[in-house]
């Protein structure tokens, strides 16, 4: 049950946190969190990771989007199914993307499109080009977990 309470974490994080940016700020709002280095910026995301389809009319993009986090959901559903109970790092990176996927469908049920809002920037220049929210973030972190995972197995598979 791990796949479900990381999940279910995550769309709730992801969700609260979308909930205050909703009603405390504006579209287009920029807050410094750190100044010249972490920010508050409210964008509505019609398309997906780094804008995709983002101008593509909502009668195609949002049952595509749907069908594609289920599709995806499912196959990470099949995939923790595998994964031995005491891979905790692999059972934790799985939640971590379920509950990302969940959480912006969420937002594409709700509004159509995905709210996001965290930016890094130094000064006037931007780290990542992209805003984003808690479940990309969580998105992220599980496939890094991942794949450090695959990459620590397979230098084991070679040294032995």
């Amino acid at each position: 049950m791990m796949l479900m309470g990381v999940s279910m974490l995550v769309v709730a994080l992801d969700q609260l946190t979308k909930f205050m940016v909703l009603n405390n700020m504006y579209v287009t709002e920029s807050v410094p969190v750190l100044p010249n280095l972490l920010y508050l910026t409210y964008i509505q995301n019609p398309g997906s990771a780094f804008g995709f389809m983002s101008n593509m009319q909502s009668l195609v993009r949002i049952p595509f989007f749907i069908v594609a986090t289920a599709g995806a959901t499912a196959i990470v559903y099949m995939y923790h199914r595998m994964v031995p109970p005491e891979k905790y790092t692999t059972r934790i990176a799985l939640g971590l993307i379920w509950g990302g996927a969940l959480g912006n469908l969420v937002d594409r049920l709700l509004y159509g499109k995905v709210i996001d809002f965290i930016e890094m920037r130094y000064h006037e220049y931007e780290w990542f080009p992209y805003i984003f929210n808690v479940a990309d973030s969580c998105i992220t972190i599980g496939v890094s977990f991942l794949l450090i995972e695959f990459i620590a197995s397979q230098r084991k598979k070679t040294a032995a």
